[in-house]
């Protein structure tokens, strides 16, 4: 999906958060990366093949 230069990491690397957002949905908690991963707000994300990655930060708990 990347088309711009420099290229946006593909989604399998390390830095693939680092991609330009191409839609975002910050009322619904996502947003769709360059890359075609679905970043979710809880820093979860969905890859293009389906793998789901658990969010990484912390749950905050009142």
């Amino acid at each position: 999906m990347c088309t711009h230069t420099p290229r946006c990491p593909s989604a399998d690397s390390s830095d693939a958060e680092a991609a330009h957002v191409v839609a975002a949905h910050p009322e619904q908690g996502w947003s769709l990366l360059c890359n075609a991963v679905l970043l979710f707000e809880d820093t979860g994300e969905l890859l293009p093949n389906g793998q789901a990655i658990a969010p990484r930060r912390p749950a905050v708990t009142a």
